[in-house]
């Protein structure tokens, strides 16, 4: 069984560059690498799409072979039913991650269609959220 998958969604390739007062200055690749530095002793491999479609084939082809999936599914957080649906079809448990408080900004961004078949959810903590998720799988 391999270790830990990040899953991002639409627009988080753009980390580093967009709107850096709400998801900073670093680049997720640098990231995730720096996490697999400091988490030597397990592999976090790492995945984003701007595609809801892309998104729900890759969570049906980990979701049966990992520790453990790391979720930060942008925008279709607020719209996919489609993602909770292949979420609740794998065994592998998914843990939500949010950079930013999506309960503190605009309306719609508090209608979640995912946090209830989730393990967890983090929201608001910047990219110490990726760390916690990890750590709480690690426990």
């Amino acid at each position: 069984m391999k270790d830990y998958i990040i899953i991002n969604g639409p627009n988080l390739n753009l980390l580093g560059v967009r709107e850096p007062e709400i998801y900073g200055n670093e680049n997720f690749e640098d990231f995730v690498k720096k996490l697999n530095s400091e988490y030597d002793k397990i592999k976090i491999d790492y995945y984003q799409s701007n595609i809801e479609g892309e998104i729900i084939n890759k969570l049906h082809e980990v979701g049966f072979s990992y520790k453990g999936i790391i979720l930060n599914a942008g925008g279709y957080t607020h719209t996919s039913v489609a993602i909770a649906d292949a979420i609740s079809a794998i065994d592998t448990p998914v843990i939500e991650v949010h950079i930013s408080n999506i309960y503190a900004r605009e309306e719609f961004r508090k209608t979640n269609l995912i946090t209830s078949v989730c393990k967890g959810s983090i929201s608001g903590l910047g990219l110490k959220g990726y760390y916690l998720a990890i750590s709480s799988f690690e426990q």
